[in-house]
């Protein structure tokens, strides 16, 4: 279970994944490919688009990189970082305009190939919502022609890569060597006894690859705003280590009082969910008492459908009592 009142993580993920090198390891572990060892990730650079969404704004998490290829030309990744809870239906034609806005920006610019043709695009959408993504992937499932139209011929074919965190068991997220996969497994840490332990495993990476002081400061954020709830008013502090070594010290009260939270939710859904249901019931014994001295002894389909019915129904059924000449005529016809 997530622990309760967990912030949210927007900025901090645009922090972390400013960083070239975090970027390169997100490609390496979850774009995978043999294509991929024509890529200098080492030499990536991010740009500064002049472009902006259909909103007028720009987004933080919408990230252009350039990266150089072996065979001297460049590719250029376009990153979108999703956290809405619901996927969005209509991604791949963001993504697309994304990609027309980037290009002509190129030309503008005169980044052109040396054959004046566009350089090639890299799109992933990284998406870390509530739910699973649902959305299409490729262009052609949002154009509503059937199979075999002629016009296939004529529309734009686009696609992006989509990495669905929710979609990775922790199993899954160990065989990944890079930080971004130490950063989900941190972010689905089930109790601060699990968080010490991905720490520990956070540490020893950025011990073998200095560096990445920047990454470095953003787990130090992320373990900040995950463990806030817990420790209200408690000052944490800035060294990774230093966190870490409270954590531990902390972790069995920690995790009582992230128990006694979740409880706690639980509690106050139960009990809400409890009101509910004697609502319901109350108002199901009602209707029945008024539809018997109306229309007499009650068949079997009647009280079953009153005493399963919602309490929106029963309202609207309560009303129609006072004018209905039958008991059909009050809730419905019996089940054929």
């Amino acid at each position: 279970m997530a622990p309760p009142n967990r912030p949210d993580h927007d900025a901090l993920y645009h922090r972390f994944f400013s960083h070239p090198g975090v970027v390169a390891q997100l490609l390496r572990d979850f774009v995978d490919g043999p294509w991929l060892a024509d890529f200098d990730l080492d030499g990536m650079e991010r740009l500064s688009t002049k472009f902006h969404a259909d909103t007028g704004q720009r987004r933080d998490g919408d990230m252009i990189w350039r990266i150089p290829r072996r065979d001297g030309g460049d590719t250029y990744l376009v990153l979108l970082l999703e956290f809405q809870s619901a996927s969005d239906q209509t991604m791949a034609l963001r993504v697309l305009a994304y990609a027309a806005l980037l290009w002509q920006q190129l030309v503008r610019e005169q980044r052109l190939v040396s054959d004046r043709r566009l350089p090639p695009l890299l799109p992933v959408v990284l998406f870390n919502g509530d739910g699973r993504w649902r959305a299409p992937i490729a262009l052609r499932d949002l154009v509503a022609l059937p199979e075999g139209s002629p016009l296939w011929r004529w529309q734009p074919d686009f696609r992006y890569h989509l990495i669905e965190v929710a979609g990775f068991s922790e199993t899954d997220l160990k065989r990944r060597q890079g930080l971004p996969a130490l950063w989900f497994r941190l972010e689905a840490a089930s109790d601060p006894g699990q968080v010490v332990v991905v720490t520990d495993a956070v540490l020893a990476w950025l011990a073998r690859h200095p560096g990445f002081s920047a990454a470095r400061a953003a787990f130090v954020e992320l373990l900040r705003a995950t463990m806030a709830p817990l420790g209200p008013g408690m000052r944490m502090p800035d060294d990774l280590m230093e966190v870490r070594n409270m954590l531990a010290a902390r972790a069995e009260k920690w995790i009582e009082n992230w128990r006694l939270a979740g409880l706690e939710e639980g509690r106050q859904k139960g009990h809400q969910e409890g009101r509910q249901e004697g609502r319901q019931e109350g108002e199901a014994a009602m209707l029945l008492r008024q539809l018997a001295r109306r229309f007499g002894p009650l068949p079997n389909w009647a009280t079953e459908r009153v005493g399963t019915a919602d309490i929106a129904s029963l309202e609207a059924w309560g009303l129609r009592i006072l004018d209905a000449g039958s008991l059909e005529e009050a809730i419905g016809a019996p089940p054929a």
